[in-house]
């Protein structure tokens, strides 16, 4: 009975416990939050990662189930489910993610032959083609948000940032920082693409 009764006093303790860490992390404590992360910290990301996508959009699903948590944790009604409520807001995320990452094959298209040079001497023309399009090659290979994103900031028809955010699937003020990733991997991409020079 005394152990009983001891298991059933921890875990009173520890919810009792996460019902004040809650409204210290909406206000932004850090010790805080270091203490829901220690605890939770595997299960948003075991849950995230269970849907096998890209790194950044892994990514940026915890981020964004954190900061769900950030935003309403003083709306948790009940501390000692914590660990489910994260869990849900972890897959809706992803799921969100995932329908709006859905491909969009002629919403930004950008006309290859059109990028040469048109007085350009033939060989300059098939130089200048196959270079655009080894770009495009690789930007087909980045994760589907920042391919959409990086379609759509160089499409041939410019758009608002408000519908090329709603295309990509990231608020407008995600924009810089997710062409700022795109253009890194972009780069090393071709880094690693480029031909050897001859001795």
């Amino acid at each position: 009975m005394a152990t009983g009764t001891t298991i059933s006093a921890a875990s009173a303790d520890a919810t009792s416990n996460i019902a004040d860490l809650l409204p210290r992390i909406g206000d932004g404590d850090s010790t805080a939050w270091e203490e829901i992360l220690r605890r939770y910290g595997t299960l948003v990301s075991t849950t995230v990662r269970s849907f096998r996508m890209q790194d950044a959009d892994t990514l940026d699903a915890v981020q964004t189930t954190w900061l769900r948590l950030a935003e309403n944790a003083h709306r948790v009604r009940h501390p000692a489910r914590l660990g489910g409520w994260l869990a849900t807001t972890a897959r809706r995320e992803c799921l969100r993610i995932l329908r709006h990452i859905a491909p969009t094959p002629h919403l930004f298209e950008t006309d290859l032959e059109a990028v040469a040079d048109p007085s350009a001497g033939p060989e300059q023309i098939t130089i200048e083609t196959d270079s655009t399009r080894r770009l495009w090659k690789h930007v087909d290979e980045l994760s589907p948000r920042q391919r959409t994103l990086l379609r759509a900031l160089f499409a041939d028809n410019a758009r608002p940032y408000a519908e090329i955010a709603s295309a990509a699937g990231i608020p407008p003020g995600a924009i810089g920082p997710t062409r700022t990733r795109a253009l890194q991997q972009l780069r090393d991409r071709l880094d690693k693409d480029k031909p050897e020079k001859e001795d």
